[in-house]
């Protein structure tokens, strides 16, 4: 359901683009154009990807990155790590840096701080904008419209793209300059797969303990054990049901993204290191697809069959019910 235009909204919009259309860039490219922004183009790595996309909300697939740049007056990049982010910016024979004078570069992944900072440097050079737009949020709420936006920019370049902004967002969190934000989403992501972690070892006792997995979730919620993960991802852990929303392979990069800002610092973060430590391993084991909460998998009494095929049964048997 569109949101409501406020009364900015009668200004002219800039025309947008995307690089990297999953799940969630996707749906915000889907959420812009339902309420009236032009969305030129979209560009992923997986083709058929952008394709799909660009067919069913009228936009260009382009398969060059510069011609992209070329199209739009803001570009979003969602890509999954630092080396996506380098490839599609400082590639040599195709990049969005490309006539980019005049261009704001909005990067919604989470990523290093280092790379964050490293782009806006280079495209400050070519007359180019930058903002970082961690997002803290959902498949749903990018298709919605309500994502939480935690910013880097400079205050003149924020200002200038706030209504683009807030046309994405419920909030927005301006955190400082550029690098500072996704210091921030390290934290957040730091702090929320450790929480994964912990309740899926105190399920994985529980049930070595022959306690009603039900009423133990019931306990928590009621107790110092309750967390915003609890809600999320308890049951999925118990049912084995991994489907993807935020991958172990992701949990993995983004608490290691933590893990060398603490080392930076000359911290001990030993829960930290052994969230990575767990989600490394599921990586390891040919899990780091499945949803953060398969951690559980590695926990878990008598597990290690392959979830996988459990899951894929799950979902043929919803499918016929």
């Amino acid at each position: 359901m569109p949101k409501k235009k406020s009364a900015k909204s009668s200004q002219k919009k800039p025309t947008v683009a995307f690089v990297g259309v999953g799940k969630m860039g996707a749906n915000m490219a889907r959420h812009l154009n339902d309420i009236g922004y032009q969305v030129t183009g979209v560009y992923d790595v997986y083709k058929p990807a952008a394709a799909d996309l660009a067919e069913e909300i009228g936009s260009t697939a382009y398969t060059k990155l510069a011609e992209l740049t070329a199209s739009a007056d803001v570009i979003f990049t969602v890509v999954t790590n630092d080396a996506a982010m380098k490839k599609i910016f400082l590639g040599k024979k195709d990049s969005l840096f490309t006539d980019a004078a005049g261009k704001t570069f909005i990067n919604c992944a989470t990523l290093s701080p280092d790379i964050q900072k490293d782009i806006a440097s280079r495209a400050k050079r070519r007359k180019a904008s930058c903002i970082e737009a961690c997002m803290a949020s959902s498949i749903s709420h990018a298709r919605s419209g309500q994502l939480y936006l935690m910013i880097g920019a400079d205050e003149a370049v924020f200002e200038a793209n706030r209504q683009l902004l807030e046309d994405l967002s419920v909030n927005l969190q301006h955190i400082g300059k550029v690098g500072r934000a996704a210091e921030v989403k390290a934290l957040v992501n730091m702090v929320m797969n450790m929480n994964t972690a912990a309740l899926a070892e105190g399920l994985g006792l529980a049930k070595a303990l022959g306690h009603d997995l039900k009423m133990i979730c019931e306990v928590f919620s009621q107790t110092g054990a309750n967390s915003r993960v609890l809600e999320t991802d308890a049951e999925d852990m118990i049912d084995r049901d991994h489907e993807c929303w935020f991958s172990a392979e992701h949990a993995a990069k983004d608490s290691g993204i933590a893990q060398k800002l603490g080392k930076e610092k000359k911290l001990k973060l030993p829960i930290n290191d052994a969230t990575v430590s767990q989600y490394k391993t599921m990586v390891k084991e040919g899990l780091g697809d499945l949803d953060k909460s398969g951690i559980a998998e590695l926990t878990f009494p008598g597990r290690h069959a392959n979830p996988k095929k459990k899951a894929a049964k799950k979902k043929t048997a919803r499918k016929k019910s």
